[in-house]
């Protein structure tokens, strides 16, 4: 393409996008922890950037052998990690779309909303949190995870309304109308990380500062709810027939799009994310026969059960090592060497990172842990082999 089509092609996007960014500035501080750094231009905005920064994380990667809600099984139609949050991305777009949002922003905090959840679904991350507290009164949270890895140990300098987002994105306290709650600056949102870590209950009072984080709150709900019923049929383990037969939920399909439109229905024009009371309600049904049925049988509740012992051994011997300055251990090999690598341009990266309790790099580790890798990871230190899957 010649030099002069390429020059009116940019002017045009420019005069597009500045258009639209002049709207969002009334609403976005677009603050960074380094505002020298990553300035938007007219290609790549400011949220374009923090999506670009987390695509191409490694612990992105990562999610996609990290399962959802079923572990354990050798099934490729069985929703993994990775699946979920493009799903999540997918269907918040869409419902952005038709509300005047902003979609860089809203596919910025569905992509990262769980780069911090561990492997095994939420066996693990109850686990680390039991581990955590136990050790150092500690609270672990998927997504407090989420974003001390995305701002803390590898200091992406996202956005403050990318960071919010994945903080309060928090899909098990359903509601019928999501308000954005506005957020200062950085020290208000270090304070609220800070209570996530030490009140466990803390995290019930979060809500995003953005409309757009309040669509990726909701969308997350919408994304699971039908596809963990169909994840637990394709795996033989019930039936159609266990679950409620609702006009508006006949399948997954019917359900995300019965939902986003009630949605955008009464929501265009507000400054709030609503749904009106049938569909509150159904929500809230939804959830309550998901637990009954799916996450809380004993076919699910046995993961807990199964990796707790393997996590709490790995957990002491991890700790232990890096209390020895054991540079020889998988903690440094496999973890601390890889974060000084990634961090290695910004000053004092890796020494802040190491003055850390002990007890929170491991955790780090193992949350950012693959299902397969874990796995590999008890053989390799002790030398006990754990099936892959379940009969």
């Amino acid at each position: 393409m010649s030099q002069p089509i390429m020059e009116k092609l940019s002017e045009k996007a420019e005069k597009e996008i500045k258009s639209r960014l002049k709207k969002d500035d009334a609403r976005f501080k677009y603050l960074r922890r380094n505002p020298e750094k990553d300035k938007a231009s007219a290609m790549r905005p400011a949220f374009v950037r923090d999506v670009d920064k987390i695509l191409n994380s490694a612990y992105y990667n990562r999610l996609s052998d990290k399962t959802q809600v079923l572990s354990f099984y050798h099934n490729d139609d069985i929703t993994r990690r990775a699946l979920h949050v493009q799903l999540v991305s997918r269907i918040a777009r869409t419902l952005g779309a038709a509300l005047g949002l902003n979609v860089d922003l809203i596919e910025a905090v569905a992509i990262g909303h769980d780069i911090g959840h561990t492997p095994f679904g939420h066996a693990g991350e109850k686990i680390l949190d039991e581990l955590l507290f136990d050790s150092v009164g500690l609270r672990f949270n998927h997504n407090v995870q989420s974003v001390r890895i995305l701002d803390k140990v590898f200091r992406y300098n996202l956005t403050l309304e990318t960071l919010d987002g994945i903080l309060c994105h928090n899909g098990e306290m359903p509601t019928d109308c999501y308000a954005p709650k506005p957020l200062k600056d950085f020290e208000d949102f270090d304070s609220r990380v800070s209570a996530c870590m030490k009140d466990k209950d803390y995290i019930k009072k979060l809500v995003p500062a953005t409309k757009e984080g309040c669509v990726v709150r909701v969308c997350d709900m919408i994304a699971y709810l039908g596809k963990d019923r169909q994840d637990y049929i394709r795996a033989g383990l019930g039936e159609e027939s266990d679950f409620m037969q609702n006009e508006y939920a006949q399948n997954n399909a019917a359900l995300i799009n019965n939902f986003c439109v009630n949605i955008v229905n009464n929501s265009v024009g507000k400054d709030y994310i609503k749904m009106d009371d049938r569909h509150f309600e159904l929500l809230k049904s939804l959830k309550e026969e998901n637990y009954r049925t799916i996450y809380l049988t004993d076919k699910v509740v046995k993961y807990y059960d199964e990796v707790r012992p393997m996590m709490k051994r790995l957990f002491a011997k991890l700790t232990d090592d890096i209390k020895k300055g054991d540079e020889s251990s998988y903690i440094y090999r496999h973890h601390i060497n890889f974060v000084a690598e990634k961090t290695k341009y910004i000053d004092g990266a890796i020494e802040s990172y190491l003055r850390d309790k002990p007890e929170l790099i491991v955790a780090d580790y193992l949350a950012s842990c693959s299902d397969d890798y874990f796995l590999a990871l008890y053989e390799e230190i002790f030398g006990i082999r754990v099936k892959s899957y379940f009969n």
